[in-house]
């Protein structure tokens, strides 16, 4: 398996440590940990090793489905990778809906081959019949994320269970991103609840704020959690201990204050930002969750000479579009606690107002 460097890792990696705002991030503001009983007991391994029975049955319920159809795993990130690996071989082959998260489309590259189906600027717009050309007779898994990362595009229902059926005709599986589905003033249902081939997966980073958790999980047809399975042994084995306990108070008595909190904080903080995106002449697509793709603004070449500029004099880190594909944006987060939104939005606008004159 050879698979690609990921870009986006490496340039926080470059700039994140040593800058004051972190306006690139794609979660919302972290929790206190103060909230939560963070004691679970002994600390030994989940046992067994997919997570506590009774909690995948609670999970599962969300999604029409069991216990046995739930696999708990280090984070979104994790659940994608045992999705992939446990479906595809070298003669596999993938449909991934781009721009997206980089690991949805280079971790199937690097397993079998890759058919990328773009969505379109200004609008992003999620074109069906363009999927149905992509798929072939060896297409395994249809690739969505949704609501989409970089984009903030949240694709209707329709179009979703369009292209679940099509996934289904060609006795693939439609796999879903969803960890940002319930910051959504409406959430959609999810992909694992339309039918036996659906796949979600998402954890608790995005829509809870609980991203040092890594707790995620996997919800999909039995064979392909049993798949999962096989492959988890060889990556984390178990979620931890600590993370499944909180887990279950986040997804028990408190779970509605949390999301009630993080969808206020999100629509406040993407007001601020449209506000910003209108007084600087700039456009995007009015997004879902906690991430916006912006255009650049003029007098930069591209986008990652535009986010090195803001970084170099507002030591402010923003995400180039070239991570994506696409050179003429970058991403903005907008999860992050208010004040530091609020005075990373005005360095960033004296960057460009400087660049301009």
């Amino acid at each position: 398996m050879n698979v690609a460097e990921f870009g986006l890792e490496r340039w926080f990696d470059k700039y994140e440590h040593d800058a004051d705002i972190m306006l690139a991030e794609s979660g919302i503001r972290s929790l206190d940990a103060s909230r939560f009983d963070l004691d679970p007991g002994t600390l030994g391994y989940v046992i067994p090793t997919n997570g506590d029975p009774e909690f995948r049955a609670e999970v599962g319920e969300r999604y029409d489905r069991s216990a046995e159809e739930v696999a708990f795993t280090c984070g979104t990130q994790e659940a994608n990778f045992l999705a992939f690996t446990s479906l595809m071989d070298e003669d596999s082959h993938a449909v991934v809906v781009t721009p997206t998260y980089q690991a949805l489309h280079a971790v199937p590259e690097a397993v079998g081959s890759v058919t990328r189906v773009s969505l379109e600027p200004p609008e992003w717009e999620l074109d069906v019949d363009a999927v149905a050309d992509a798929i072939r007779p060896e297409t395994e898994i249809v690739v969505l994320n949704n609501p989409n990362n970089p984009t903030g595009r949240y694709h209707s229902q329709e179009k979703v269970e369009a292209i679940y059926d099509l996934a289904a005709d060609a006795d693939a599986y439609l796999l879903c991103d969803e960890v940002y589905r319930l910051l959504a003033a409406e959430p959609l249902p999810p992909v694992a609840s339309l039918g036996e081939h659906g796949i979600s997966t998402t954890s608790l980073t995005k829509a809870y704020g609980l991203a040092g958790l890594r707790f995620g999980w996997i919800a999909g047809p039995e064979d392909v959690i049993e798949g999962a399975l096989q492959w988890k042994d060889y990556t984390t084995i178990s979620p931890g201990i600590v993370g499944q306990h909180v887990a279950r108070q986040a997804l028990g008595a408190d779970e509605d204050e949390i999301l009630t909190e993080n969808r206020e904080l999100a629509a406040d903080h993407r007001d601020r930002v449209r506000a910003f995106v209108e007084d600087h002449g700039l456009s995007w697509h009015d997004p879902v969750g906690v991430n916006g793709f912006v255009s650049v603004p003029d007098g930069f070449d591209d986008s990652e000479a535009f986010c090195r500029t803001v970084v170099e004099e507002e030591s402010v880190v923003l995400a180039p579009g070239s991570m994506f594909g696409y050179d003429d944006y970058f991403r903005i987060g907008f999860g992050l606690p208010t004040d530091e939104l609020e005075e990373g939005l005005a360095r960033v606008g004296d960057c460009i107002e400087r660049h301009r004159a």
